[in-house]
């Protein structure tokens, strides 16, 4: 049933279904990625076969690393707002579909998760993180509101007052530090340690109870379904104001250009 899908590497292992983004090095994403992403979920609670889901990246350098600052620099220069429409309809649907998937969700960040990488990781239910991986909600970087769900679940996750710095700034920290902090589940210390504690947990989920597994994560989410599917269209909404502004056009050009943005507010 997942013959259409062709950038979602999708591997089964007995009840547990594995998405691997497969967009090495860094996962980054691309056209085929985001759409893909915006329909998977969907399709998984069709499968009566998939009773736990694992996502990841493929490699050991990235979970994902989100959106191409290069690609948006390009649509911005070709005046290409329908693509910036249609992606901001499959961020929502992104979204939605993660908070609907009725199974369990394990994340296994492998890599530096950035931007929709890191939204993907702390939308997750259980998260799995290398220790020296970066996390970064990285959208203020590039001109840009986070408007994708990390506006809401950062400060759920781990307290306004320091979820605000982070996203005020957009600057990184480390799997080990994002452990402590509550934004992440797990931190471990190698690839060996990795692969052990996410099979292990999606091993005891896919055994268990998974009427009740799945109820319990239901009722879970109807708390985060009211508060996200309340603010997400007006979150996306902030997101393409700054879509449009000159900041956003000087981020991603300054990327693409390896140099240092002049931002003016603007």
């Amino acid at each position: 049933m997942y013959e259409q899908y062709s950038a979602l590497k999708i591997e089964r292992r007995g009840r547990i279904l594995i998405l691997t983004m497969d967009n090495p090095p860094t996962n980054s994403m691309t056209p085929e990625l985001h759409n893909e992403l915006s329909r998977i979920f969907i399709d998984i609670n069709r499968d009566a076969e998939a009773v736990v889901v694992v996502l990841t990246g493929a490699g050991e350098r990235g979970f994902s690393s989100g959106g191409d600052p290069k690609n948006m620099a390009r649509r911005i220069e070709e005046g290409d707002h329908a693509s910036w429409a249609q992606g901001n309809y499959e961020a929502r649907e992104i979204v939605y579909g993660l908070l609907r998937l009725e199974r369990p969700l394990i994340a296994r960040i492998n890599g530096h998760a950035i931007g929709l990488g890191a939204t993907l990781a702390v939308l997750s239910d259980v998260t799995f993180m290398m220790a020296d991986a970066k996390i970064a909600d990285s959208h203020v970087k590039m001109g840009l509101a986070a408007g994708d769900g990390g506006s809401l679940m950062w400060p759920l996750l781990m307290g306004f007052p320091r979820a605000k710095q982070y996203l005020f700034t957009g600057d990184t920290m480390t799997g080990r530090e994002a452990a402590k902090l509550g934004l992440i589940t797990h931190s471990v210390e190698t690839f060996e340690e990795l692969d052990r504690e996410v099979y292990d947990l999606a091993g005891r989920l896919a055994v268990g109870a998974s009427l009740a597994i799945n109820s319990t994560k239901l009722a879970v989410n109807l708390i985060l379904r009211k508060l996200l599917e309340g603010v997400i269209e007006a979150h996306l909404g902030q997101e393409t104001y700054t879509y449009l502004s000159k900041d956003h056009y000087e981020a991603a050009s300054a990327f693409r250009d390896k140099r240092t943005p002049t931002f003016e507010g603007r």
